[in-house]
């Protein structure tokens, strides 16, 4: 526990104190052509890393096996389809729905989403 919590601190607490401290000075350099140019480069890499992790983590939380699949210099990891958990998958779509559908706040979807998992655990 000790361990998680303090690579938790050194992970996260660097990252909210470089966006804290430098968000109204990039704010000022906005008008800057230049610095907009990589500032609109480095926001499009940052989504696309956030979009990468998003699949990798939907798909190993909503399929118990994976495989690769190889054509040529490629590799692309896919799902064992048969191995989909229905669990994850009920969860995935009530968020979906609250997301979307009902255009509820994200923390209190996250909790609600955090009490149905720990419910499917406590229950038989």
């Amino acid at each position: 526990l000790l361990g998680a919590l303090l690579t938790t601190w050194v992970t996260f607490v660097p990252c909210f104190l470089f966006i804290f401290l430098g968000a109204p000075y990039v704010e000022k350099l906005r008008h800057n052509a230049a610095i907009s140019a990589a500032l609109t480069g480095i926001t499009a890499s940052v989504v696309g890393v956030i979009a990468n992790l998003a699949l990798y983590f939907a798909e190993h939380t909503l399929f118990g096996r994976t495989f690769t699949w190889t054509w040529g210099p490629f590799n692309l990891p896919l799902p064992d389809l048969g191995t989909l958990s229905p669990v994850a998958a009920a969860i995935t779509v009530a968020a979906l729905v609250m997301t979307f559908v009902l255009k509820w706040p994200m923390l209190r979807i996250i909790g609600i989403c955090a009490l149905l998992g720990i419910g499917t655990i406590l229950l038989p």
